[in-house]
């Protein structure tokens, strides 16, 4: 039987190699931004669903929340999952999905920000969104490399700052060659490896010695619960977890990276599928991922580990007694969810500068096929500025929490409701995305980037975003100012195409 070291390193070879040549096989049919950010957009109920719950649910996930949210809320951290499920996967593709698609396919619209530009016929809020998202999602990249770091230092057994790097090539390496559609097919393949190592993870926990199997697990996990308050939760922990639950849930309908699953889809009836795909996917991964966590005061009793809370399911798994074999399914579940995420938020970062800030801005003329090298430069710039970030001491549930307040405060609201609302006008738009914004970050850059309250102020901040919203939507209309007026044209079916 192969020890911990050579399984550690087979898997590792065998998901590089896989990687590079998904990379190589698509890099022949990437060849201008079309291809290079949507694919042509033909993309079928699975891969699109897969491709959004991979980008969903990384290490961070795994590792950071449900580890946090377990030792904190004990079962009741089992919610946060299924509100994953049921607001972040099921609503979100039913509210969102097919008029995304719609409109982007009839505009040629290929980001978020160009999506902004064209409905509110403004190219200022083209390049501030522009620079929320490339500045933004680095933190959030981060954040998915050091989940990565404790479960190496823990599980694997190698050093920490090796396996990021490896992380890092592989994910670069993916863009880099293929774009959107090998990211794509890399997450198909990725999704049906996330099934089946959560799937392993939950029975292999539940059977553990600590737990003892899922009836002695619960009633133990119960009876820890009631004697340290927990059953019921206190107002301010019960507020808390209300908190995360809402931002890992709805806080998804305004990042730039899940948005953009939705425009390659090939078709209403693919989206209809998509709908009950990803909802499935979602409800396993981030259900079962969250239900391990529940059970961290088993393993650690009221002691926390030394490492703090990222720590926690990675001891967990490293106790549990697994076998060799098993510890290889975990690096590549923990590597494919990971490097799922990484491609999505580098793609959607970068490509965001090359189009609408380069292109857009100062470099009109430049060629298609020259806009997409430059984005493969900048896939590699944003992969090491997020490997250097990682290395910043804030954990990965705050780290995380900071990217998602900030870009979901700013864009949720003037996305959600420009979609559907045709008298939202310029003023409520911007209105809505800077209130948002400084909800969001003026908090957390007071406090150092150290607040646990980020979960609290992104929520915060979404309501605040649509409030402003609103209100100077009106207040634009009554004073009859330029930026009160609408653009009816950007819903009609024979609008002129940009």
């Amino acid at each position: 039987m192969l020890d911990k070291q050579m399984t550690i390193w087979l898997v590792i070879g065998i998901y590089a190699i896989f990687m590079l040549v998904v990379g190589i096989l698509y890099s022949r049919k990437s060849e201008g931004m079309a291809s290079f950010t949507v694919g042509g957009r033909n993309a079928g109920a699975w891969i699109s669903a897969f491709s959004y719950g991979t980008a969903y649910f990384s290490a961070v996930m795994f590792i950071g929340y449900s580890g946090g949210s377990g030792w904190s809320y004990g079962l009741w951290s089992v919610l946060v999952g299924i509100g994953n499920a049921v607001f972040g996967s099921l609503f979100a593709w039913l509210v969102l999905a097919n008029r995304t698609r719609e409109l982007t396919r009839r505009h040629h619209i290929k980001s978020m920000p160009q999506l902004f530009e064209k409905r509110f016929q403004s190219p200022a809020m083209r390049l501030f969104s522009c620079v929320i998202i490339f500045i933004f999602l680095i933190p959030y990249s981060a954040s998915v490399y050091k989940g990565l770091t404790s479960v190496c230092s823990v599980i694997l057994g190698i050093d920490e700052h090796v396996c990021m790097i490896i992380i890092a090539i592989a994910s670069a390496l993916l863009l880099v060659l293929g774009g959107y559609m090998a990211t794509l097919k890399a997450d198909f393949v990725q999704g049906f490896v996330m099934i089946i190592g959560v799937s392993a993870l939950i029975v292999l926990i539940v059977l553990s010695p600590q737990v003892g199997g899922l009836s002695q697990g619960i009633s133990r996990m119960l009876d820890y619960m009631k004697g340290h308050e927990m059953a019921p939760l206190p107002g301010k922990s019960a507020l808390a977890l209300t908190a995360t639950l809402l931002m890992t849930s709805f806080g998804t309908w305004g990042l730039p990276q899940m948005v953009h699953k939705y425009y390659g889809i090939r078709d209403e009836k693919e989206v209809k599928r998509g709908v009950v795909v990803s909802t499935l996917f979602a409800l396993l991964v981030a259900g079962g991922g969250y239900f391990i966590g529940s059970f961290s005061h088993l393993f650690f009793g009221e002691t926390m580990p030394a490492g703090g809370k990222d720590f926690l399911v990675p001891i967990m798994l490293d106790s549990a007694g697994l076998p060799n074999v098993l510890i290889g399914v975990i690096l590549v579940l923990l590597i494919s969810a990971s490097v799922s995420t990484l491609s999505s938020i580098t793609l959607t970062a970068c490509s965001t500068v090359s189009m609408d800030l380069v292109k857009s801005g100062f470099a009109k003329n430049m060629k298609d096929q020259n806009v997409a090298a430059l984005t493969r430069i900048l896939c590699l710039a944003f992969v090491a500025m997020s490997y250097l970030i990682a290395n910043y001491p804030t954990p990965i549930l705050e780290m995380m929490s900071y990217s998602w307040g900030i870009l979901s405060g700013s864009f949720l609201a003037p996305y959600v409701l420009a979609l559907y609302w045709k008298g939202l006008n310029r003023a409520g738009a911007w209105a809505g995305m800077v209130g948002g914004f400084l909800t969001a970050f003026l908090p957390a850059a007071i406090s150092g980037f150290t607040t646990p309250d980020g979960p609290l102020y992104a929520c915060l901040a979404m309501l605040v975003s649509f409030l402003l919203c609103f209100l100077f939507t009106h207040l634009a209309r009554l004073l009859h100012l330029s930026s009160a007026q609408t653009n009816d044209a950007f819903y009609q079916e024979n609008s002129k195409k940009a």
